[in-house]
């Protein structure tokens, strides 16, 4: 499986953790013990479960926001990059037309003379 398949490591990480917990879930509510004990044990999982979820959230929020400014940045660089080349393309084809036009007159000249 890959990326282009709609399934990157994260997301694939946070099925088999949330597989786990469903399969642990399960597991204390079939086990020989005490409800007290099982509702404690689930108490215990679900808090397990939200502190895992808050880590892997902020990892991916952490993740996106690097993504996001590199992004910025490279957009910054490629836009800087590209008005330096419309720049010297201008002062190009202003130097061609100057050039045109002195080129001109100088014909002008040399057929006024013939």
């Amino acid at each position: 499986m890959s990326e282009k398949d709609g399934y990157n490591a994260g997301s694939m990480l946070l099925a088999f953790f949330l597989g786990g917990v469903a399969g642990a879930g399960v597991a204390l509510m079939l086990a020989p013990q005490s409800g007290e004990e099982t509702r404690r044990k689930l108490r215990d999982l679900a808090e397990d479960a939200k502190e895992k979820s808050t880590e892997y959230a902020e990892d991916v929020k952490e993740k996106v926001t690097k993504g996001i400014e590199k992004g910025k940045d490279t957009m910054a660089t490629t836009l800087e990059k590209g008005k330096e080349y419309v720049e010297d393309k201008k002062t190009a084809i202003s130097s061609a037309i100057e050039a045109g036009k002195e080129a001109f007159e100088e014909g002008k000249k040399k057929f006024k003379k013939a």
